[in-house]
């Protein structure tokens, strides 16, 4: 089976729905944001605030590079990751890209509970989550495989939606 790269927007659910996929199917959960700060020793905002964007995208290149490598992993990408098509086309060749979505106004309800969103600094508000929704809405269509909408269901139920359609897939393809 490929990896399960989970892609889309913030506060799409990425994480938390990653993480119920890895247990269900025995996987290693990746975050990548999680794994850059690991290997940087700075949060992502620290990164932002200290080094800026381009060395934030950098890093998570170097980190997208060495996933694309593994195998039996769940990642959670970061958001914008989408934008760097070297490191996505590296995972794509060992991966099933799983586009998660969300209504904007349930996207900015849920990373309003956390201050931890960079790119949002200049506002959460709509008007910003809409913008870079529209920034990158191409490049998520482009490499996704399936999507799945996690604006009205929980963790659980998108995780299991997503164990099915991959298992589908992969047994499709091995017939």
């Amino acid at each position: 089976m490929p990896n399960i790269v989970l892609i889309g927007f913030m506060g799409t659910g990425k994480s938390a729905i990653g993480r119920v996929i890895a247990r269900a199917l025995n996987f290693k959960f990746v975050d990548s944001d999680q794994m850059i700060e690991e290997v940087t020793g700075l949060t992502v905002n620290q990164i932002f605030r200290k080094h800026g964007e381009i060395r934030f995208r950098s890093e998570e290149d170097l980190v997208l590079e060495k996933l694309a490598k593994g195998d039996h992993l769940v990642i959670a990408t970061g958001g914008g990751a989408i934008l760097n098509h070297k490191s996505m086309e590296a995972l794509k060749k060992n991966g099933y890209f799983v586009l998660l979505t969300a209504d904007p106004e349930v996207i900015l309800e849920r990373v309003s509970r956390k201050n931890t969103r960079p790119l949002l600094a200049k506002g959460r508000n709509l008007e910003n989550v809409n913008n870079l929704l529209a920034e990158r809405e191409e490049s998520y269509h482009y490499y996704a495989d399936a999507t799945i909408d996690t604006s009205r269901q929980d963790i659980e139920d998108s995780a299991r939606q997503i164990i099915r359609i991959v298992k589908e897939k992969w047994s499709y393809e091995k017939s």
